[in-house]
């Protein structure tokens, strides 16, 4: 059972006519997630999640990455993702900022985002979906989620210090903030 939301619940047990009082906290949960978005010839190399039937990103097109394993950093998670999901060994990689996704009450997802141009390696086929090397400028035409189509210009532009809150409700985007540079800009309601 995950666990993803915090409060404190006190019940009663009797156990031949005793009553005990349990008292327990449960802590949020707050997964952490890499996502990258590799460069060559002015492409990215985008995933088309089309694999796993329960998929979340099930039909839309994402850089590469995933969630941390137990004791990794972020940059662990990155180099591990980038290598199971493509095959390719970055060897080089530009942190680009943290997208902070809310979903509904109860759920917390903080996504450290990044870029690499330097990498060794030939592509393979991915579990997950269908690789492609898109042209930046055809990404806009992707199914992309909608929260994907804010950060997307600022990281084809270069931007650094991409920092932005999005809330979902179910897969429909209801609010996003900057709390990066221009902090508290709310970029679409």
């Amino acid at each position: 059972m995950e666990l993803n939301t915090a409060y404190i619940e006190h019940y009663s047990i009797d156990l031949l006519n005793e009553t005990i009082k349990i008292r327990y906290v449960i802590i949020p949960y707050m997964k952490n997630t890499t996502l990258c978005y590799i460069e060559k010839d002015g492409c990215y190399l985008m995933l088309l999640r089309n694999k796993k039937e329960n998929d979340v990103n099930r039909g839309k097109w994402i850089g590469v990455g995933g969630h941390f394993e137990e004791g990794e950093s972020p940059q662990d998670c990155l180099l591990r993702e980038v290598a199971e999901e493509t095959g390719l060994t970055l060897t080089g990689f530009v942190f680009r900022g943290i997208v902070t996704f809310i979903y509904g009450e109860n759920e917390t997802e903080y996504m450290h985002l990044f870029t690499s141009d330097s990498f060794t390696g030939d592509l393979h086929e991915c579990d997950e979906g269908e690789l492609k090397w898109i042209r930046k400028e055809e990404i806009e035409e992707l199914d992309l989620w909608e929260g994907d189509r804010l950060f997307m210009p600022k990281l084809i532009a270069g931007e650094k210090d991409i920092f932005m809150k999005l809330t979902y409700e179910g897969d429909r985007l209801v609010d996003a903030t900057d709390t990066g540079v221009t902090q508290g800009t709310v970029l679409r309601v």
